[in-house]
């Protein structure tokens, strides 16, 4: 089955967690990916990697290095991702659980991509999303999360700009990705608080 026909499945059966009606293009992947260091042994892990349009480009930077770690609550997408990128630890589990799965593995997070819906954002136990990202990071670590241009202005995805502002000392937005459907930006934040 093609990847934009299941995406569309998916899409169908559950639209608040894939959120998206086909996966991001290849141009908003590669801005997604800038920080991934082109040297070294980084840790990176990937949050949502769906069908794997980032995770495809993450794996072209790291080249063979480093560790890749993927984490998708879609079960049979973590499945399927593992299948396609052996090189690639996937693991089936919700995002606000990564200070565990990185604990487990006795790593911290170089670079965290993002390609989660803004459903999966909500505060848990007091606690938003991004703070747990931001916990689970290395000191000069970089994060990266798209959204999409006309989405940018809505409540749910100011209330992620402050959060992020809150958690990073530095943000950047991308110019827009129009080679996507529908066009993104991509925030880049480095060095967690």
């Amino acid at each position: 089955m093609g990847t934009v026909t299941g995406f569309v499945r998916e899409f169908v059966k559950s639209p608040t967690t894939t959120a998206a009606v086909g996966p991001s293009s290849r141009q908003l992947a590669r801005r997604m990916v800038e920080p991934v260091p082109i040297a070294g042994d980084p840790v990176i892990v990937e949050l949502g990697p769906g069908t794997g349009a980032f995770t495809r480009e993450i794996q072209r930077r790291l080249h063979g290095r480093g560790r890749h770690l993927a984490v998708e609550l879609n079960e049979r997408w973590a499945r399927e991702l593992g299948e396609r990128f052996p090189a690639v630890e996937s693991v089936c589990a919700d995002a606000h659980v990564l200070p565990g799965l990185l604990a487990d593995r006795d790593v911290r997070a170089d670079v965290v991509v993002s390609g989660l819906p803004w459903a999966a954002h909500v505060e848990r136990d007091g606690r938003s999303l991004v703070e747990v990202i931001a916990e689970s990071m290395a000191p000069d670590g970089a994060f990266t999360q798209f959204a999409y241009t006309w989405t940018r202005w809505a409540a749910p995805a100011r209330r992620l700009r402050t959060q992020v502002d809150e958690a990073f000392a530095e943000v950047e937005v991308s110019p827009t990705v129009w080679r996507n459907v529908p066009p993104a930006v991509a925030y880049v934040a480095r060095r967690p608080r």
